[in-house]
């Protein structure tokens, strides 16, 4: 699987944040809570969504589905101004990434990840940062369930 490396500024995303574990998965109501709100954003930088994960700093090392951790269905936006009144707001820290890209649905990103943590991190000299994990969906992104969905795998890495 390839990668690139790429150097990101701090973004101004907005959105909506659940806390929640793998064994817990909130992933779908905190998209259906932020979907249909999506129009009520005027400020957008892009159409590109955010899956963006916050994980505990041991989550990888003492990992387990029952960990809990903070995930975002968000919006970059150019400004924090004239956004609609129940989004959060977060500031997405400026840094170095590996990004890869998925093919397939959520069965299939299971793969990847099991890729990207247990082969090519390992392997590649870099170690994961504290800092958010995202993914970002952009014109290719057809929905979790869809086999020919791409999106973008963002680790962030020092």
């Amino acid at each position: 699987m390839k990668f690139e490396l790429k150097e990101i500024e701090a973004k101004m995303l907005i959105g909506y944040s659940v806390t929640m574990s793998l064994a817990e998965n909130k992933t779908q109501e905190i998209w259906k809570k932020f979907m249909p709100k999506l129009k009520e954003i005027k400020h957008a930088k892009s159409a590109d969504l955010y899956s963006l994960q916050i994980y505990p700093m041991d989550y990888y090392t003492k990992f387990s589905p029952f960990t809990s951790f903070t995930k975002w269905a968000a919006i970059e936006v150019k400004d924090f101004e004239n956004c609609p009144i129940d989004f959060q707001q977060f500031i997405l820290p400026a840094g170095k990434y590996a990004v890869f890209l998925h093919k397939g649905n959520t069965e299939q990103f299971i793969k990847t990840a099991q890729y990207i943590y247990g082969e090519w991190l390992p392997k590649s000299g870099f170690k994961l940062d504290d800092r958010p994990h995202f993914e970002l969906l952009g014109d290719t992104y057809l929905g979790h369930e869809h086999p020919d969905s791409e999106e973008e795998v963002w680790i962030p890495i020092k």
